[in-house]
């Protein structure tokens, strides 16, 4: 057997985030522990009850009496699906994560084949290209075509199920919805990122969770992590130039009031107005990238009192001979 036992070692965690799954969660875990059996690993699946307000907490508590391999963490309210991988990630034994959701579309049985480049040290993260036809192609492909020209990542879908070193979590902000742009921010940070095919299925019972309504939340989510990642570190190659550029079309329009003003005779007041209201932004812009090295500084400080820390629990950690 090589499905995890009560305080036991484990190599791999399948994290499971389930908001009313409540028809889906013994299926799930039956195929997990088909799945995971036979494989060279320990492995344990910690299903997250996102706030459920169907019966999977009555589910879970079964199920979690009847097989060891399983753990089950349980947010009081809904909080959605990248703090649920924070919380099981916090409960987790392994040194590698899969996030699979409880909702059946990704079978299971293809968690091995995700593992394994990351196991072979070919990778660090691993995510599904989803093979089959499904609603929402078009915005999927859409949004991942984006994806791939804004951060250069080339992998066919960044937003599917997944396998990552669990050292990926610390590097993605703790910020709603932000799961979906792991990859990029992993890769962003040097992480290696690969692919692997997944076959996608009718849902067999419930509904998504996933409306219309989260395509404008995403595009401005997209557009803030692309700004973070491309200006975080270097606040003032954005708010710098912005100012600059401001202040010299404020230059430019008080040379043309002058010359309106002392060789035509014109008077135009708005343009004064406009003139006080480019240099004046510029300037602020100026500010703002001042503060925002100040802050990034601080940052990148803070990171490597991070990594000293860790090196130094590492030796502590060493057996002394």
């Amino acid at each position: 057997m090589t499905l995890a036992v009560k305080g036991g070692e484990v190599e791999v965690s399948v994290l499971v985030p389930a908001k009313d799954e409540a028809e889906n969660l013994a299926e799930f875990v039956r195929q997990c522990r088909d799945a995971l059996t036979a494989v060279p690993y320990v492995c344990e699946v910690i299903i997250i009850n996102d706030g459920s307000e169907d019966g999977s907490a009555e589910v879970l508590e079964r199920l979690q009496k009847e097989h060891a391999f399983l753990q089950v963490v349980t947010h009081r309210n809904r909080r959605g699906i990248a703090d649920a991988l924070r919380s099981g990630g916090d409960a987790a034994r392994g040194r590698i994560f899969v996030f699979y959701p409880a909702d059946l579309q990704f079978l299971p049985s293809e968690i091995p084949s995700l593992v394994q480049p990351v196991l072979a040290r070919e990778a660090d993260i691993v995510t599904g290209a989803k093979q089959g036809s499904y609603d929402k192609a078009l915005v999927s492909g859409i949004y991942n075509w984006i994806c791939r020209w804004l951060f250069g990542v080339r992998v066919t879908d960044l937003n599917a199920v997944k396998a990552y070193r669990r050292e990926v979590m610390d590097v993605v902000p703790a910020r709603p919805d932000w799961h979906r742009f792991m990859v990029v921010i992993a890769a962003a940070d040097g992480y290696r990122v690969t692919e692997r095919p997944v076959t996608l299925m009718p849902r067999r019972a419930g509904k998504s969770k996933f409306g219309i309504g989260r395509i404008p939340v995403g595009a401005l989510d997209l557009v803030s992590v692309w700004f973070q990642l491309r200006f975080a570190r270097q606040p003032m190659l954005f708010f710098g130039t912005s100012g600059g550029i401001l202040v010299l079309l404020g230059i430019l329009n008080g040379v043309i009031a002058l010359v309106l003003r002392f060789g035509f005779d014109i008077g135009l007041r708005p343009l004064l107005y406009l003139v006080i209201l480019l240099v004046g932004s510029g300037v602020a812009l100026f500010g703002v990238g001042f503060v925002g090295e100040m802050v990034a500084g601080a940052r990148e400080e803070n990171r490597q009192l991070v990594r000293a820390v860790e090196r130094l629990v590492d030796e502590l950690k060493r057996p002394r001979g």
